[in-house]
């Protein structure tokens, strides 16, 4: 009796697995064609606001890679993944930092690249456990085998969150600055790029001292990369 147990959750474990690969990849496989018009990290800010009883507007509209600004997506690349044309989904040298600050007894720090950061946004939800960084480890390998470079920064450029409701590029240009994606400028872009680590806090259109700093070590830093001809590399 107890072998038939094991053998039926072994049976029934296999099926789940298989069924959660098989819905993984065609959710990776649509999306790869079909505009987003939301994620998981919008889903648990709406769950967040009925929960706190406090109403939340999501804004979100989505804008196609060429009417996002070539700024906008150097300046996310600069202050975020420099290494992202090159990698796999990965960045090892991050990734081994953060073994070693954890191994030595610090926090489970990020290491995510742009393509994790758009796994996450996407298909999970926010926090640090080792569950979600699998699930997102599994993502990440499918969108960088399924999807070319720009349409991973085009997702990600479309769902980030960018202030309290707001996500994507075309709702923090108009939020901030009252330009649409296509026509931020340089400065602009950079400083959307510098709140990107902690957007509901931080503001691009009133920055701290400390934003304009980062904001202009980006321009620096896409100075260095080579300007939007660097997107070529893509």
């Amino acid at each position: 009796m107890t072998q038939d147990w094991l053998r039926r959750i072994m049976r029934y474990s296999l099926i789940a697995i298989a069924g959660f690969v098989a819905l993984s990849v065609l959710a990776v496989m649509v999306f790869r064609v079909v505009p987003v018009f939301g994620s998981m990290v919008m889903v648990e800010r709406k769950v967040q606001s009925w929960v706190a009883g406090e109403p939340l507007n999501i804004r979100q509209d989505w804008s196609p890679w060429e009417r996002l600004s070539d700024y906008a997506k150097l300046a996310v690349i600069a202050a975020e993944d420099q290494k992202f044309p090159t990698h796999h989904g990965f960045d090892l040298g991050q990734l081994r930092k953060a073994v070693s600050t954890w191994q030595s007894g610090g926090g489970l720090r990020g290491a995510s690249t742009i393509s994790q950061q758009t796994a996450k946004n996407l298909f999970l939800w926010t926090g640090r456990n080792w569950l979600r960084k699998g699930l997102e480890a599994w993502f990440t390998v499918l969108i960088e085998l399924l999807w070319p470079k720009e349409r991973i920064l085009e997702v990600y450029l479309n769902i980030a969150e960018w202030d309290n409701g707001v996500f994507g590029l075309e709702a923090a240009a108009q939020r901030y600055f009252g330009v649409s994606a296509a026509e931020l400028n340089a400065t602009q872009a950079s400083r959307l790029a510098a709140i990107l680590p902690n957007p509901r806090e931080w503001s691009a259109s009133k920055p701290s001292g400390y934003i304009l700093k980062r904001s202009q070590w980006i321009q620096g830093q896409m100075r260095q990369l080579g300007g939007t001809s660097y997107l070529s590399r893509l």
